[in-house]
């Protein structure tokens, strides 16, 4: 038997969470390696996880290829640009996609090795403790031991399937699926009206499907701004998503080329819908099996998550864990951050993730953003709050833009005008959460955000705007 390759850390993983913690510490002047089993059409190493390779970047390459269309067949006239003989290249579309998805997994990999981390390709897991630490075998198109002091775990998250409905990738898709569909199809069903239902719902509608979304909660996006969330029903069904809530789904049946889903509606009705395609995006579930945490006596929760306290430490000495596969919002720079922060703290600094002040995105259009405390969180808190907001529809970038839908909205305290949440409905609405972002780290004051100047004309003047609205003083609305 070899002996093992000696590392100060080893990471499990090569996702958000667990690439940046790995170039982080070797950054601080640790030994590091990095395993991952993520690999391309072609068998090579795919580092990026769900997000490089079915998450967020092959989404948002697929949503702004789908804009491009519907804004050439629909938007462009009124700019002066006549298109003639519009037709859609989906080869080509989902092409330029694993294009997009390709380049950051090069990317990736190139950063592990000007960082000078010993990449593996192949599933890492749990071997034993030993004297000094712990073990690791490496399975896979490389096969290997080694033997580190402190282990990450970053490994991610599956997308949840639905009782009954297992995922095929051909009639009941998962993300994965969802974003190499061959050919629009005519009927597209879609279960779950969260972030991957409406932005993939999104991508097929604009190409031309006809999309129908059953949502079990009786409201629309309940995490979001009650607010936000009505005006973004109000959108989504004006664009042409039909989108159900309170619905309980029933027996899901594939059949040679379609899909059949008996659900009883709102109103208790019963209905059986037939769809060329089904998108199952319920949430997710931690990515665990297969780690032999059981051999080393790593905890796990009753969902299958790794158990850690505040700072991602687990159940066992200098082993951490970060990401999807821990407590909090599986978003892929909430694992960057606890990523980083752990990589810090083993070199005996004080590392940070503050968990108030985590963006959020739905990258649908108009795009949703949000920070903090919805006003229905403070209403249940009984917290003392004002409440300030204004419409793209009055800020000139916006106009000039063609995209006036949504609107900023501000919520600060009412005796300390300290910014408890800011939520955004519009364009680049993702870009705009920054400054509040910001600010909140910083517990700065609307008045603080209303004072500062704001480039003219620009979208986020309505940021400003929206932060005197606080007081009621808003110049341009």
């Amino acid at each position: 038997m070899s002996t093992p390759k000696q590392f100060d850390v080893v990471v499990i993983g090569a996702g958000p969470g667990g690439y940046i913690a790995a170039i982080r510490a070797a950054q601080l002047g640790f030994s590091v390696a990095c395993i991952d089993e993520w690999a391309n059409a072609k068998g090579g190493p795919a580092p990026g996880g769900t997000c490089t390779n079915v998450g967020c970047i092959p989404s948002k390459a697929l949503l702004q290829s789908s804009e491009h269309f519907e804004h050439a067949g629909h938007a462009f006239k009124d700019h002066g640009i006549d298109v003639a003989g519009l037709s859609l290249n989906l080869p080509q579309m989902l092409k330029r996609k694993d294009v997009v998805v390709k380049q950051n997994n090069d990317g990736i990999l190139f950063l592990l090795k000007k960082n000078k981390v010993a990449f593996f390709h192949g599933r890492g897991a749990f071997g034993a403790a030993v004297e000094g630490g712990y073990t690791i075998n490496v399975s896979g198109p490389t096969t290997d031991t080694l033997q580190t002091k402190h282990v990450i775990v970053a490994t991610g998250s599956n997308a949840r399937e639905l009782p009954g409905a297992p995922f095929d990738e051909k009639l009941i898709l998962s993300n994965t699926g969802a974003l190499t569909i061959e050919g629009v199809p005519a009927k597209l069903g879609v279960i779950g009206a969260g972030v991957i239902g409406l932005e993939m719902g999104s991508v097929w509608r604009r190409l031309g499907a006809e999309v129908t979304v059953l949502e079990g909660l009786p409201t629309f996006l309940g995490a979001v701004d009650e607010q936000i969330a009505k005006e973004a029903f109000k959108l989504f069904t004006k664009q042409g998503l039909g989108i159900n809530l309170g619905v309980k789904i029933g027996k899901v049946t594939p059949g040679k080329k379609d899909v059949t889903v008996e659900y009883t509606d709102a109103k208790g009705e019963a209905v059986k819908a037939v769809f060329d395609k089904l998108i199952i995006s319920i949430g997710r579930t931690p990515n665990t099996n297969g780690l032999n945490a059981e051999a080393v006596g790593l905890k796990l929760d009753e969902r299958g998550f790794i158990a850690v306290d505040d700072d991602c430490k687990t159940s066992l000495a200098n082993v951490w864990a970060v990401g999807d596969v821990v407590r909090g919002p599986m978003l892929a720079h909430k694992a960057e951050e606890e990523g980083v922060a752990v990589a810090e703290r083993i070199a005996g600094q004080h590392g940070h993730t503050n968990f108030n002040t985590i963006p959020w995105v739905i990258y649908t259009s108009p795009e949703i953003a949000w920070v903090g405390q919805t006003e229905q969180q403070l209403k249940a808190s009984s917290v003392s709050y004002k409440s300030g907001t204004f419409p793209f529809m009055a800020n000139g970038r916006a106009r000039a833009l063609g995209d006036t839908s949504g609107m900023v909205k501000f919520l600060a305290d009412a005796t300390t005008d300290e910014i408890l949440g800011v939520h955004i409905i519009g364009p680049m609405a993702s870009e705009l959460i920054s400054e509040a972002v910001v600010a909140m780290e910083f517990r700065a004051s609307a008045e603080d955000i209303a004072r500062i100047c704001h480039a003219h004309p620009s979208l986020s003047e309505a940021t400003k705007e929206a932060a005197l609205a606080i007081d009621k003083r808003s110049l341009n609305f």
